[in-house]
């Protein structure tokens, strides 16, 4: 047995070894730090000493980075993000292209955020919904629409799979936003909880032929209560309950029944509605019972819309589709 040969450090008088002077951004407050420079000499090899305390080529505190990015996500564009913190920083420098460097790590991770390989994760449920936020686009605030798709584990974990901007909720929007995902190795979920968007279901069924369907609970009650009249909507509400809250499959469908039949001729509107979700409103039943609140609704996804648009809802709009996207990416968790 022989004992490992141990790193050797090259030591050199205190007048001897190199120095490097380096201007640290350090909270408000430029400070000059001046770091030897020295060689590890180990069996066989030679490296360069590097301190663990400040990274090599690091100019700045990560405060100073962070500041940075939150100014940028609160709607700065570079020139406003300096003016923003030069109280903050006072004589220290902070040049454009410093600036431009730290959102660019944002748009890296985002981009590669949005082409992971999706091939080891065991999805079984997808959640898919859109909303829109404003964005300034043009020389004018426009209405832009984002698909959402968040999928469930097979150990009940949740992820954001995909954030996508888009002209609209079409078919073809969604086929693109599902085709990306199959390409990246998703496999085909077992269950696909949507709301009633047809172009949506139409993309769903095209892409993942096989996958059971259920379609929001939430989104028909509420197309069914722009159709009842004002005087019927607590009894409308209850007999759709009646449905969709049932013991079992088979209760579920006598109180179906029993919906067209109170509601065919009283307001047959109700009943077309009804009946345009069909059987793909009882779809939960087919799964384990306590998965069968959150497996009803598209309330799973519809609360991250809602975090996402509690952070830009001080905004107004947002300046770019690029600063959207990143402000999305960095609230998804």
């Amino acid at each position: 047995m022989f004992a490992p040969t141990p790193t050797v450090v090259r030591l050199m008088q205190p007048s001897d070894i190199p120095m490097a002077t380096r201007f640290e951004l350090v909270g408000a407050t430029a400070m000059a730090l001046t770091l030897p420079r020295a060689t590890l000499a180990g069996p066989g090899r030679e490296q360069e000493w590097a301190s663990s305390i400040v990274p090599r080529y690091q100019r700045r505190m990560r405060e100073v980075n962070e500041a940075v990015i939150a100014t940028y996500l609160a709607g700065g564009n570079t020139r406003r993000i300096r003016g923003a913190l030069q109280p903050l920083l006072k004589a220290a420098p902070l040049s454009k292209s410093a600036v431009s460097r730290v959102v660019a790590t944002l748009k890296d991770g985002l981009e590669a955020w949005r082409t992971r390989s999706l091939a080891d994760l065991d999805v079984i449920y997808v959640y898919l919904d859109g909303f829109a936020l404003r964005v300034r686009s043009g020389g004018k605030v426009v209405s832009v629409p984002v698909l959402g798709v968040v999928g469930v584990l097979v150990d009940g974990g949740k992820q954001l799979l995909a954030l996508e901007l888009c002209a609209g909720e079409s078919f073809v929007a969604w086929k693109g936003c599902l085709d990306d995902l199959v390409a990246r190795g998703l496999q085909a979920p077992v269950l696909a909880i949507i709301d009633g968007n047809a172009g949506l279901r139409r993309a769903v069924g095209l892409v993942w032929p096989k996958a059971a369907v259920q379609r929001c609970c939430v989104h028909k009650l509420r197309n069914l209560e722009r159709k009842a009249p004002k005087h019927a909507l607590a009894e409308i509400r209850d007999d759709f309950h009646r449905i969709v809250y049932a013991a079992n499959v088979d209760t579920a469908r006598t109180a179906y029944a029993a919906f067209e039949r109170t509601w065919n001729k009283r307001c047959p509107g109700l009943v077309t509605s009804l009946r345009e979700g069909g059987d793909e409103l009882l779809t939960f039943f087919r799964f384990p019972k306590p998965q069968w609140k959150t497996l009803r609704t598209t309330n799973t996804i519809e609360r991250l819309h809602e975090e996402f648009r509690r952070r830009v809802k001080t905004q107004g709009s947002l300046p770019t589709e690029d600063a959207a996207l990143i402000l999305l990416f960095s609230s998804r968790d």
